[in-house]
C-alpha cells in the first residue's frame, strides 16, 4: 500500500466501529498517525462502557502503525478541543480531521419526540462544529505563525441529508446541516491552507442494519480509500465538494444551485405568483426522490 499520509497527524471521530474504524485503519496504513475517538454508545446514543477504540488502537499497532484512544463526547465543545490539543502534544500536531460519529433515532416526523431531535443534531450537527471550530482554530494560528500547514477536513453527510429519507426526518435534517456547514468552512479556512469536504457514504454499519435490506450494501471499508485520498497533500485543489460513494461508484454531488427565475422589477402581487412560479417549475428539472418515497 502507498504511504499517501505518511508523517500526518489525523483525528477520526466515532473510530471505534463501522465506517469511522475503517477510515482509521486506512490512515493509519497509509502513514498517518491516528486519534481514534469512539464515545462508546449505542446505536442510539446511549453509554454501554465499551472501549472499541482501545481495539482498533491495538490493531493499527500491531500492524506497525501509530495511534491513541480518546474517549470524548464530540459534541461537548471543551472535550472537543481537548481532543484537538491531545493530538497535538502526543504527535506534534494536526493536519486530519474526519468528522464521522452518530447515531440514529428513526421516527416519523409526527412520532419524533423532542428528546430524540435534540440528541441526533446534537451529536451530527454540533458534534461536526466542536471539533471543527477548534482545530480551524489551530489552523489559523499555525497559518499566522508562518507554519501553515496542508490540512483537511472529511466530513460525514449522508444521502438523507442531500435526497431526504422517509422516517429520518431529524437524521437528514442534521446531514443536511452537514453539508452547508462544509461549504461554508471550505471558504472561511481555505486561507489557512484548509480543505473541506464531505462524504456521503452508503455502506452496511450498525446504522443501517434492520432499518432495510442491507444485503447488497457496500462494506465500511469501501468508503475509506476516498478519505485517505481527500485528507492527503495531492488533495490541496478539492474543497467545499460533498462526494456520495456507494462501493466501486463515487459521484460528485450537485446540491442546491440557482434554477429558472422570473423578475417582476417590483413587488409581487398574490395571484400573479401562481402561473409564473408553476412556468419557473415546469423549465426547472423534478427534484430526486426522496429515499423511502
Amino acid at each position: 500500500m502507498s504511504r499517501l499520509l505518511e508523517g500526518r497527524v489525523a483525528i477520526v471521530t466515532g473510530a471505534g466501529r463501522g465506517i469511522g474504524r475503517a477510515h482509521a485503519l486506512e490512515l493509519a496504513a497509509h502513514g498517518a498517525k491516528v486519534v481514534v475517538n469512539d464515545y462508546g454508545v449505542s446505536l442510539a446514543g446511549e453509554g454501554t462502557g465499551e472501549t472499541p477504540a482501545q481495539e482498533v488502537v491495538n490493531e493499527i499497532v500491531e500492524r506497525g502503525g501509530q495511534a491513541v484512544v480518546n474517549g470524548a463526547d464530540v459534541a461537548d465543545f471543551e472535550a472537543a478541543a481537548a481532543m484537538v490539543q491531545q493530538a497535538i502534544d502526543t504527535f506534534g500536531g494536526l493536519d486530519i480531521l474526519v468528522n464521522n460519529a452518530g447515531f440514529v433515532r428513526d421516527r416519523m416526523l409526527v412520532n419524533t419526540s423532542e428528546e430524540e431531535w435534540d440528541a441526533v443534531v446534537r451529536v451530527h450537527l454540533k458534534g461536526h462544529f466542536a471539533p471543527l471550530r477548534h482545530a480551524g482554530a489551530y489552523w489559523r494560528a499555525e497559518a499566522k505563525e508562518g507554519r501553515q500547514r496542508a490540512a483537511r477536513v472529511i466530513n460525514t453527510s449522508s444521502g438523507a441529508g442531500l435526497q431526504g429519507s422517509v422516517g429520518q426526518a431529524t437524521y437528514s435534517a442534521a446531514k443536511a446541516g452537514i453539508a452547508g456547514l462544509t461549504l461554508v468552512a471550505a471558504q472561511e479556512l481555505g486561507r489557512y491552507g484548509v480543505t473541506v469536504n464531505a462524504i456521503a457514504p452508503v455502506a452496511k454499519t450498525r446504522m443501517t442494519e434492520g432499518a432495510f435490506d442491507t444485503s447488497g450494501m457496500a462494506l465500511p471499508e469501501d468508503n475509506s480509500p476516498i478519505v485517505a485520498w481527500l485528507a492527503s497533500e495531492e488533495a490541496g485543489d478539492v474543497t467545499g465538494r460533498v462526494i456520495e460513494i456507494d462501493g466501486g461508484k463515487i459521484t460528485v454531488e450537485d446540491g442546491w444551485r440557482h434554477g429558472p427565475s422570473d423578475d417582476k422589477g417590483s413587488r409581487w402581487e398574490a395571484a400573479e405568483v401562481g402561473p409564473a412560479l408553476r412556468k419557473l417549475l415546469a423549465e426547472a428539472p423534478a427534484p430526486e426522490p426522496v429515499y423511502g418515497a
